[in-house]
């Protein structure tokens, strides 16, 4: 008997073994720890896949468009600007001291830091500003030639261009409706990423995503165990820290198919409460709330109760299957099937794989 392969993660290790039987045969077993503290669960696998879940070999590749009828997932907007659109609260009660009529075009800008750890910031947001407006605002129209100065400076031509459109971000995105953020970095130890609500006046930057257009019930799947388990097996990683990104994760991750008026209105309920539960904490962050060894009993319970109603979406009764998963590795088993099935019916028999 030898080991072939293996794959650690902090919360969660997964061992596999491939026993040589007569006749050239294989008995595959994977054993999983939930705890790496704890003892194994033995699983008997027809196939190993490369994510190491007893399914088919099935490689998660980019998608530029989700393979669930959801709403679509954007980037934040990056400003490139040498830090002259920003501000701290002290920056911003300051410059607002000295040119007040520059107020109205100052909007909160949420980062996955501020958002995580509870802390502010604001930009300079002059789209669609009346320029007579911006040329009346000495202190505005020196950030913004600061800001050209900054990107003529640069070695890529491409920002070199964005020197002629010195008012705006680099790149803009903004939702015009209100949408999900997502911190596109997260720490590995939480058990779930935490996502937030935020209307479009609410600047979202770079280091996050938005998925405008978004719904409770959306939020509360994408807040769900079920998710995680996708988010932790098929994720990118920066360092050790959950990489989470639009074309591997979310365009590919298979929403519940089919729930029924009364299922959505048990996810949104509960998705409500986790956010009721969060507010109850106003002098926290969320990464104290979210924190594996300080996370308020009232929030894990609503986040149980979050997790059991999206598995019963993932389950109705006409499939005959227990609405409660027993394992990670039983929801990813599931949700390989999902995929497999969803990527079928998006590409047809036709254009099959090499």
């Amino acid at each position: 008997m030898g080991i072939s392969s293996g794959k650690f993660q902090v919360a969660k290790i997964q061992i596999l073994f491939l026993i040589t039987k007569p006749a050239n045969t294989f008995l595959r077993i994977i054993y999983d720890y939930d705890d790496i503290k704890g003892d194994a669960h033995e699983i008997k696998a027809k196939n190993i896949n490369p994510y190491l879940v007893d399914a088919k070999d099935i490689f998660i590749e980019k998608k530029r468009q989700p393979i669930s009828n959801v709403p679509k997932i954007i980037y934040g907007n990056m400003p490139n600007d040498g830090g002259n659109f920003l501000f701290t609260d002290d920056e911003k009660n300051d410059f607002i001291k000295r040119e007040p009529k520059a107020e109205k075009f100052i909007f909160p800008l949420i980062s996955a830091h501020e958002f995580l750890n509870g802390e502010k910031r604001w930009c300079l947001w002059l789209k669609n500003a009346n320029p007579t407006e911006i040329k009346e605002l000495k202190l505005v129209t020196e950030r913004i030639e600061n800001v050209r100065k900054v990107r003529l400076a640069s070695s890529r031509e491409a920002t070199r261009e964005l020197a002629n459109f010195s008012t705006l971000f680099g790149f803009i995105s903004q939702p015009e409706s209100d949408y999900i953020l997502i911190p596109r970095h997260s720490s590995e130890n939480r058990k779930y990423i935490p996502m937030g609500f935020f209307d479009k006046n609410s600047i979202v930057a770079d280091s996050c995503l938005a998925v405008p257009n978004a719904t409770l019930y959306h939020f509360g799947v994408l807040h769900s165990f079920m998710h995680m388990a996708w988010v932790k097996t098929v994720c990118g990683r920066l360092e050790s820290r959950f990489r989470y990104s639009n074309e591997i994760v979310y365009n590919n991750f298979p929403f519940p198919e089919n729930s029924t008026e009364k299922q959505i209105q048990a996810v949104e309920k509960a998705a409500q409460k986790v956010l009721d539960v969060r507010a109850n904490f106003q002098n926290s962050s969320l990464a104290d709330l979210y924190h594996p060894l300080t996370m308020p009993p009232e929030l894990v319970k609503a986040h149980k109760d979050l997790d059991k109603a999206v598995d019963a979406c993932y389950c109705p009764a006409t499939r005959g299957l227990n609405p409660l998963f027993k394992t990670e590795t039983e929801r990813m088993e599931f949700l390989f099937e999902m995929y497999e099935a969803a990527v079928a019916g998006l590409f047809g028999e036709g254009k099959k794989g090499k």
